[in-house]
């Protein structure tokens, strides 16, 4: 039974172009895959932890060494990296914040990509998950526009989840969305895209 991981990043919630979308992908994913399973990571309910000296000790000491303090902020990191493992499909949804990722996601990422894990001896070791990113942005970012050279989400994103092994992956920019029509003229613009991806 296939597993589709959805990872979701924006604080709009039912006005979020990114959440819509990401709907969009999930119920043609299922129709493609009967059967399949969904796990649903809404980091906006998650309310993860920002990395600090516990974590730092759980993910760099060996288990018996873990103070309650490290042992209960790297369990969080390894219930993250759990469902990465488990899952054969993944889309992430999120908006772009002033030209890169929201925090939420930031911290998520920082979860995630762990020496001696998910990357070991440089070799990222999530390889085989093809992963599709639906980043939505107000603004014009489409190559060739002025404000191009402005988007570092896309490059920052395929980088950092390159490096843990996610290298088939596709960015679909779901840019000039509307703030004030809660997503549904992206629907129309970018949902056969999206339909697209999530039936490859």
């Amino acid at each position: 039974m296939p597993t589709l991981l959805a990872i979701q990043a924006s604080p709009r919630h039912e006005y979020s172009t990114s959440r819509k979308l990401s709907a969009v992908f999930v119920e043609k994913w299922l129709a493609a895959h009967p059967g399949g399973k969904v796990i649903e990571r809404d980091l906006m309910k998650t309310n993860l932890p920002f990395v600090d000296l516990p974590w730092i000790g759980g993910a760099f000491t060996p288990p018996e060494q873990h103070s309650p303090e490290s042992a209960a902020a790297i369990k969080i990191s390894n219930d993250l990296v759990a469902e990465l493992q488990a899952a054969d499909r993944i889309i992430i949804g999120t908006p772009m914040y002033n030209f890169t990722i929201p925090a939420a996601l930031k911290a998520y990422i920082d979860h995630i990509v762990r020496v001696g894990v998910t990357v070991v001896d440089n070799v990222g070791q999530l390889t085989g998950k093809k992963t599709t990113i639906i980043l939505a942005s107000g603004g014009d970012f489409r190559p060739g526009s002025p404000f191009e050279v402005y988007n570092q989400a896309s490059g920052y994103l395929r980088q950092v989840l390159g490096f843990i092994g996610l290298t088939d992956l596709d960015i679909l920019l779901a840019d000039r969305a509307r703030a004030g029509d809660a997503g549904e003229t992206a629907v129309e613009q970018f949902g056969e895209a999206v339909s697209l991806a999530a039936a490859a």
